[in-house]
C-alpha cells in the first residue's frame, strides 16, 4: 500500500508568529516533516496544505507538493484539523484521479519525530483491523491520582475518582498523552466520520524526548535544547 503524506500548516499562527518557517537549527519548521517523509518508502506523494504563499514557496524548496492554496474558511483559528485532512482528501481524488487508500499526516509543530516512529504506525495500521493510528506518550499527570477539577464551591476533587484510594502514582490506572507525532488515517474514514475516535483507534507509544508539539517560543526554545541534546 502506497500512502500520502499530508502536512497541513496554517500561516497565521497566535502562538509563535511565522512558526512554520521559523529555522529550527538551520531547517524551516515544516522542512523538519518534509525531510522525514522523504525517507519514507511507502509514501508516493507528499502534500502541504496551506494558506500562506510563504509557506508553500518554502515546502516546494524542500520537496513537497503545494497541489493547492487552503481556502480560508478551513484557516481560521477554529477550522477543525478533520475537515482539512478531509478537503485534501478530496482534492486529490477529484482533481488526480488519484485513489487515496490512507494518508499519514505530519503535524509541522512535531520537528523531533523519528522515520521509524511513523514507521512503526504505518506497520501498525497494516498489521490491525483499525480505521486509524495516533501516537501517545507516558503522561506527566494522571486523573486518578493528580489531576483535579474544582465544584461551584471551588473545592477540589480528583477528576476520576478510583474505586480505592490512591496514594501512590504508580498504583493509579496507566494513561498517556495523545501527541502530534504522526496520525495513520484510512481515507474513507476521514470523509464518513467526524473525528478519530469514531472508529477503531490503536496508538504507538513515543519517547518523551521526541513528541515536543511547538505551539509558543517556550515550545520552541525547549525544541532548540533538545536539537542540540539529541546531536
Amino acid at each position: 500500500m502506497k500512502y500520502i503524506v499530508l502536512i497541513c500548516a496554517r500561516g497565521d499562527s497566535k502562538g509563535l508568529p511565522g512558526k512554520n518557517i521559523k529555522p529550527l537549527n538551520g531547517t524551516p519548521l515544516i522542512g523538519w516533516s518534509i525531510n522525514i517523509a522523504k525517507k519514507i518508502d511507502r509514501v508516493s506523494r507528499i502534500i502541504v496544505s496551506t494558506d500562506s504563499e510563504d509557506i508553500a514557496r518554502v515546502a516546494l524548496e524542500y520537496g513537497a507538493e503545494v497541489p493547492f492554496m487552503r481556502p480560508k474558511e478551513l484557516a481560521q483559528d477554529d477550522s477543525p484539523e478533520w475537515l482539512v485532512w478531509r478537503h485534501a482528501i478530496k482534492y486529490m481524488e477529484s482533481n488526480t484521479g488519484e485513489n487515496v487508500d490512507a494518508i499519514i499526516v505530519l503535524p509541522a509543530t512535531a520537528p523531533l519525530r523519528s522515520v521509524d516512529d511513523v514507521n512503526s504506525c504505518i506497520d501498525l495500521y497494516e498489521n490491525e483491523e483499525v480505521d486509524s493510528i495516533i501516537t501517545v506518550s507516558a503522561a506527566s499527570r494522571n486523573p486518578y491520582f493528580n489531576m483535579i477539577v474544582n465544584d461551584e464551591n471551588g473545592y477540589a476533587s480528583l477528576v476520576i475518582s478510583p474505586e480505592s484510594q490512591t496514594t501512590r502514582r504508580q498504583d493509579a490506572p496507566e494513561v498517556y498523552d495523545m501527541t502530534t507525532v504522526a496520525y495513520v488515517v484510512n481515507s474513507d474514514f476521514v470523509k464518513r466520520f467526524n473525528g478519530i475516535f469514531d472508529g477503531k483507534t490503536k496508538s504507538v507509544l513515543i519517547p518523551r524526548e521526541r513528541v515536543i508539539d511547538i505551539d509558543d517560543l517556550t515550545d520552541f526554545k525547549v525544541a532548540e535544547c533538545l536539537v542540540q541534546n539529541l546531536k
